[in-house]
């Protein structure tokens, strides 16, 4: 007598030993067709195949959600024999089980379950922050030392600015000397110098006499009270005895700047005897070795021996002749500026 037929599921099982823990698991393999109605003969039971266009739907999708169960066992398997273990949901989650498709959010927040952080964390974390804060500080510190040093050696390598001083180039005015009819005769007046400035005085007496070249004064002529003379270089008491004395560093005739001239009026052929006579517009005709300068009175005047500041420099042109005044006296000095008017 053969019961009615039971529509059971067929599951075939197979053990896989695992070699590393030692346990026995189950997997599933199951035949897309092995969903079948069984029937019994005696004790053994006997099963129909089915085709698969004759499953249902949930069949099916049933079928499928075992098919991938057993797949993802097998590769945990896998994983776990080389050492990786991947966490994975429960078999009661899959599809077809009441619960919702297995999904990687579901995954982690169950293999890593959330963790309450400690007072510990936020010590280390404010630990962190200072220690960044702290490395900015030390690097911002370190940039503005290098350019303080840098500052620093830049300061020092710069040379100050030095104070001009201004070079004394006479103590006195030259052509100076006592008077012929002095009972010690003629002589260098020494005491027209300051005594503390005497050694200075002697010291400028040695110096050296500018090589010759044709742009120096060689000659001076003076139409208006008859002078035709020589010019020398240098202004001292030997120079003199010879003609007209330049003042050694001024500038040479046509030059701009102040070429001064000195002669004696009483002595050593009284070559500016007359220089008080001179108007402004009268010419002094300074020569050198190739042409003729042209100059014109515009100022004259009487100044003290000390009074050197006649002797500056000037930004145009210009003579200045100087000689001892008054005629046989000799304790001042009569100062006659010329301009340059032309050149010939």
């Amino acid at each position: 007598m053969h019961p009615s037929p039971l529509f059971y599921f067929i599951t075939e099982f197979s053990l896989i030993k695992n070699n590393r823990q030692g346990e026995v698991r189950g997997k599933l393999r199951y035949n897309s067709v092995r969903k079948l109605p069984v029937r019994f003969e005696g004790t053994r039971p006997v099963t129909r195949r089915r085709s698969v266009n004759n499953l249902s739907t949930d069949e099916l999708r049933r079928l499928l959600a075992e098919k991938r169960l057993s797949e993802r066992q097998i590769r945990l398997e896998r994983y776990r024999r080389s050492g990786r273990v991947l966490p994975i949901e429960p078999p009661g989650r899959l599809a077809g089980t009441g619960a919702g498709p297995l999904t990687m959010r579901d995954s982690k927040s169950d293999a890593y379950p959330p963790t309450r952080k400690s007072w510990l964390d936020h010590v280390l974390l404010a630990i962190e922050i200072a220690a960044v804060f702290g490395l900015g500080f030390v690097l911002y510190s370190g940039v503005k030392i290098l350019q303080n040093l840098n500052n620093e050696v830049t300061t020092s390598l710069v040379q100050p600015t030095l104070t001009p001083t201004a070079v004394i180039q006479a103590v006195v005015l030259p052509s100076g000397h006592t008077p012929p009819n002095s009972p010690e005769g003629v002589r260098f007046n020494e005491a027209e110098i300051p005594e503390h400035l005497q050694p200075l005085v002697q010291t400028m007496a040695n110096l050296p006499v500018p090589t010759p070249s044709p742009q120096q004064a060689v000659r001076i002529q003076i139409p208006a009270i008859d002078v035709d003379a020589p010019i020398v270089q240098g202004d001292g008491w030997e120079q003199l005895k010879k003609g007209v004395g330049q003042l050694i560093g001024t500038t040479n005739p046509g030059q701009n700047g102040n070429m001064v001239l000195s002669a004696h009026n009483d002595i050593f052929g009284q070559i500016f005897q007359h220089l008080d006579r001179l108007e402004n517009g009268d010419e002094v005709i300074v020569y050198t070795n190739q042409q003729a300068y042209v100059y014109k009175v515009n100022q004259t005047q009487i100044v003290e021996p000390t009074q050197v500041e006649v002797l500056a420099n000037t930004q145009e042109p210009v003579v200045t002749l100087i000689s001892c005044f008054p005629y046989m006296v000799d304790n001042q000095r009569i100062v006659v500026t010329a301009l340059l008017e032309t050149e010939r």
